[in-house]
């Protein structure tokens, strides 16, 4: 398997950031890792195994761009005002679309993007899906968090509003943006004992108010750890179950 490591100053967030790119051609797929989770987290635990993904990655059908956290200088950096900790969440999003995506493209022009990630990871990959729509076909939330306002005491401002999905979705009017969403394919899949589980329900049932379809998935059991993580995306890199 084709294994590559980038490393760069990040003008948008002023540090050094890391990423791996595993595979060499197909379907992108952005990975974002759990809470405070290192770019190498998938690998490490398995979710490029033959038992997993390994399997698209070696045929060509995904390359997966793997990024860093700054959960630690955002919605983790509970020392920091909550208007900080949004502002450098707004960072990061700047630093994907317009350091990582321009340089997955570089690398692989195929059009098609899967956001995917699992717990904290999930809340990333569902917020950069739904506020940059028309750059995603698909995105994975598994076991995920979704209102950050859990993160701040209930304080919002525009950079807390504006990267937190439970808000920002049900209010969104425009109608090229609806319709971006629309085209979205969004999986939700939680575990039917997981506490996290109305996050999932509540988001779901948000998006189907607004005509946004989805597929909410609720698996038996917890399901909150990295073996049914590699299950649900044996299920859905491909399609729905």
């Amino acid at each position: 398997m084709q294994r590559q490591y980038h490393r760069w100053w990040s003008p948008s967030l002023g540090r050094e950031m890391e990423l791996l790119v595993l595979g060499h051609s197909g379907a992108r797929l952005l990975v974002f890792p759990t809470s405070r989770g290192r770019f190498y987290e998938w690998e490490d635990r398995g979710m490029f195994g033959h038992h997993c993904l390994g399997h698209h990655l070696t045929q060509g059908w995904l390359q997966a761009f793997c990024v860093d956290s700054v959960d630690d200088e955002s919605w983790y950096n509970h020392s920091a005002h909550p208007g900080h900790r949004g502002w450098r969440q707004t960072q990061y999003l700047r630093y994907i679309t317009d350091e990582v995506l321009p340089l997955s493209t570089t690398i692989n022009p195929n059009p098609f993007l899967i956001t995917a990630g699992a717990s904290f990871g999930a809340y990333h990959a569902i917020c950069f899906a739904f506020k940059y729509p028309h750059l995603v076909g698909r995105a994975i939330g598994m076991s995920g968090i979704y209102d950050i306002k859990r993160f701040t005491n209930g304080y919002s401002d525009d950079n807390v509003y504006f990267n937190n999905p439970m808000d920002f979705i049900q209010h969104e009017h425009e109608w090229g943006r609806l319709e971006a969403l629309r085209r979205i394919d969004i999986i939700l899949a939680v575990g039917r004992d997981d506490p996290l589980r109305g996050e999932s329900e509540h988001l779901s049932a948000i998006l189907w108010r607004k005509g946004i379809g989805n597929a909410l998935r609720i698996w038996d059991g917890w399901a909150h750890d990295w073996p049914y993580w590699q299950r649900m995306m044996q299920l859905y890199v491909g399609g729905h179950d």
